[in-house]
């Protein structure tokens, strides 16, 4: 949900002097492991002219998957992945998808208080100790469900000017959850634990240790373990272990709005540690795991009621839908209807997943390419209602 718009200017004299790498074709083979029938799926030429369309208004690559109950899986691509090797896309290409992660963060924490391990309810404080405790107003009161629906009050790091700084400075630094959340100490909360709500990465950076204290190893091999093998999403990992995983696409950032891109893959290290960030996916596990989120196949249904209670904004954002925070995930009213979602985003990159309770009908997409002219054509409302619109 965030935008990095902080970085635009200083980020054209660091990339302008970066070139692209000389890379084979097969670098980027992948394969699903089901026969796709998307060339038969009724709207098949719906969908696709969708992605023609933001490819012709610059968006250097897309790959989109749409599922309706009547017909199915439908997945397609468009654009570039690769502009210096001159490389087509495809729609297995995994790539970064940001926040998205979110999503998977809060399920699993759910997990864990199906398996007695905690409770919603609880303070985070019960399990984590020290400075993160301390240092963060608010952390010490604030609720674990407080801190999966963004209504802790606790001050995002990202926000910090000092942090933007120091990440201009060394855009390839590696950045561990300490590093991040000293950014918001000794911050001032936004608000009381339950006032109101507003978006914090810091909250989910205490998520992610917390996991990590409870089950005494990485989150990500938590994620793992509950959700990647048991739907077999071999397309998704996170990026602790293998930052840039063969295959991935590369990010462009249209610093200038004029859409003369240039290339910024190695940058965000900023969220390979924490479960803030740093997903690595495609359109199509995404999408599955969606589905089996909302039909009951990863939590109970308890826990899918406890995620999907709402508390809405006292000052909403009059440029998007109306919004409402549920546990790691939006609901959003649309001309199609409510929809249920969670967006991310980081440099070159930017993924969108929704999810329409009415019919069960799903559309991922994901562009490695973003700012300037071009978000105008991928994460605002304008571009969201008409990618929505291709549903009949």
């Amino acid at each position: 949900m965030n935008k990095y718009w902080y970085f635009i200017l200083t980020l054209f004299f660091i990339l302008s002097c970066r070139k692209g790498e000389d890379i084979a074709p097969g670098y980027y083979g992948c394969n699903f492991s089901f026969a796709d029938s998307s060339l038969i799926n009724p709207n098949n030429m719906v969908y696709q002219s969708i992605i023609n369309d933001m490819v012709s208004n610059g968006v250097v690559g897309v790959m989109m998957s749409v599922y309706q109950p009547r017909t199915g899986i439908w997945i397609g691509a468009g654009g570039k992945t690769d502009l210096h090797n001159n490389i087509d896309m495809k729609p297995c290409n995994i790539t970064r998808v940001g926040s998205t992660v979110k999503m998977f963060t809060a399920t699993t924490v759910l997990l864990l208080q199906e398996e007695g391990k905690l409770n919603l309810d609880d303070k985070v404080a019960d399990y984590l100790q020290g400075d993160m405790i301390n240092k963060l107003e608010n952390a010490d009161k604030a609720t674990i469900r407080q801190l999966l629906q963004h209504s802790s009050g606790i001050y995002n790091y990202i926000q910090n000017l000092q942090f933007q700084t120091a990440s201009l400075n060394d855009l390839i630094r590696e950045w561990h959850p300490d590093d991040l959340l000293k950014y918001a100490y000794n911050k001032g909360a936004y608000f009381q634990p339950g006032e109101d709500v507003r978006y914090s990465n810091t909250a989910y950076i205490l998520l992610g240790l917390l996991i990590e204290k409870i089950e005494g190893k990485p989150f990500y091999k938590v994620f793992e373990e509950k959700i990647f093998s048991p739907l077999d999403l071999t397309m998704t990992k996170f990026a602790a272990e293998d930052h840039i995983p063969s295959g991935t696409v590369r990010g462009y950032i249209d610093i200038y709005s004029n859409l003369q891109v240039l290339e910024s893959t190695y940058f965000s290290g900023w969220d390979y540690y924490t479960a803030d960030g740093g997903l690595i996916s495609n359109p199509y596990d995404m999408s599955v795991f969606f589905r089996a989120l909302m039909n009951g196949q990863i939590i109970n249904t308890s826990s899918l009621g406890q995620m999907l209670t709402w508390k809405t904004p006292k000052d909403p954002d009059p440029d998007f839908f109306p919004i409402d925070y549920g546990l790691g995930i939006f609901r959003i009213s649309t001309p199609r209807g409510i929809a249920y979602m969670h967006s991310g985003d980081a440099i070159g990159y930017y993924a969108n997943m929704l999810y329409f309770p009415g019919d069960s009908a799903v559309i991922v997409y994901a562009v490695n390419s973003n700012y300037g002219k071009i978000d105008r054509f991928v994460s605002t409302r304008e571009a969201m209602e008409k990618i929505i619109s291709i549903f009949k």
